[in-house]
């Protein structure tokens, strides 16, 4: 099988940035991830791109350039970045392309995310019902592993605020100001036991990674970052869905995360434990500790203690989400996937500034969970 490189990766600014369109943020972006790979526009001989509201990514050839290569849109909920990539990993493999683009952008307004229920296979009176609102699934869940495994309220404060102090050492994250646990705690209540500080919002950016086979990473020099895997998958029976009225099945709901987790290191031939810096979606502080065993870097109930002992700080063993994840950058949809990315090439290179990962890590992980239960996970390695 053709290896695959990452051999450029770009990013726009997070947060609220008016009078720029999503659009100018995915051409940000990929100018970006061109020149951090030496190459032009020209180059590009396929790309897969998307956003959940902001247009659609093949139209952004009308900037970048009218080239004529095959651009495909690609619309998956918070796995659309991670799905964009596999389609490109995808490319390579197969020998139809030796350089291919992987975008993602958006530009979600204030306040919470406005699903229709149609859009998900469930009836328009779900929605009248107020059954569409993802707070509160979030919430629920987070509650219920907090009474399985004695997780306390305490502790997603503290994840919260781990967040917004790896956000001040991110020049791209929207939200660059310290919070303590004790302001986390004490904020206005969302969905019990979630707080306002302890979601991310919907926000704006846009992301972009180019990959390479061998050959062409070889003749490009540079600072190439292996991509080991690249895999996507949804959820099964029992499974955990948002929007689900009730879970399936009998017993402990199982996640998709825990399967595209295993399938990614399968497919790497690595273990969680050799991982050095991770990404986890943290939609929420609560998905950040469950992903955490979800996705095989502890057991459940494992957290608490973990944290107590600053492991998933910036030098902590299993550093984690340490540009600040969606908590501090935000979520816009398309790009969230592709920012994890960024972040994990970046910290692999040693360039991460006032936020890297002592001692030269040289395996990463990232991970998405997106609504109603798919996940995208990738294996890095220098």
């Amino acid at each position: 099988m053709t290896g695959v490189s990452i051999v450029g990766a770009g990013l726009s600014a997070f947060g609220r940035q008016p009078g720029v369109s999503g659009r100018e943020m995915a051409v940000q972006a990929i100018r970006t991830a061109l020149a951090d790979a030496g190459l032009e526009w020209s180059d590009v001989q396929i790309a897969f791109g998307g956003s959940d509201g902001s247009g659609l990514a093949d139209t952004l050839v009308a900037e970048l350039g009218l080239t004529g290569i095959p651009f495909t849109n690609v619309k998956n909920g918070c796995a659309t970045g991670g799905s964009a990539l596999v389609s490109a990993v995808n490319a390579i493999r197969s020998g139809s392309a030796e350089i291919a683009l992987a975008v993602g952008f958006d530009k979600h307004g204030r306040g919470a995310f406005a699903p229709l229920p149609e859009e998900w296979g469930l009836p328009a009176g779900y929605g009248e019902a107020g059954l569409m609102v993802t707070t509160q699934f979030f919430g629920i869940k987070i509650a219920r592993y907090m009474r399985e495994y004695g997780i306390t309220a305490q502790t997603l404060a503290k994840v919260a605020e781990k967040a917004y102090a790896n956000g001040t050492l991110n020049p791209n994250a929207w939200r660059r100001t310290p919070m303590s646990a004790e302001e986390i705690a004490s904020a206005d209540m969302v969905n019990d036991p979630l707080t306002r500080y302890m979601f991310c919002s919907p926000g704006e950016g846009g992301a972009a990674i180019i990959v390479a086979s061998e050959a062409v990473a070889t003749r490009l020099g540079g600072r190439p970052v292996s991509l080991l895997s690249a895999v996507t998958r949804t959820r099964g029976f029992g499974t955990f869905e948002v929007f689900a009225p009730a879970i399936q099945g009998i017993g402990a709901p199982t996640s998709v995360s825990t399967t595209a987790a295993a399938a990614a290191f399968d497919a790497a031939g690595v273990r969680p434990d050799e991982i050095d810096v991770l990404q986890l979606q943290d939609t929420e502080s609560g998905a950040e500790i469950m992903h955490m065993a979800e996705c095989g870097f502890c057991e459940h109930g494992e957290q608490e203690q973990l944290l107590e002992k600053g492991a998933t700080l910036i030098d902590g063993s299993m550093p984690v989400n340490t540009d600040g994840g969606c908590i501090a950058n935000g979520e816009p949809i398309g790009a969230s996937g592709l920012r994890q990315v960024h972040e994990i090439v970046t910290q692999l290179r040693g360039e991460a500034g006032d936020r890297q990962v002592p001692g030269s890590p040289h395996l990463g992980f990232t991970h998405v969970y997106g609504a109603p239960g798919i996940s995208a996970c990738t294996v890095l390695a220098v």
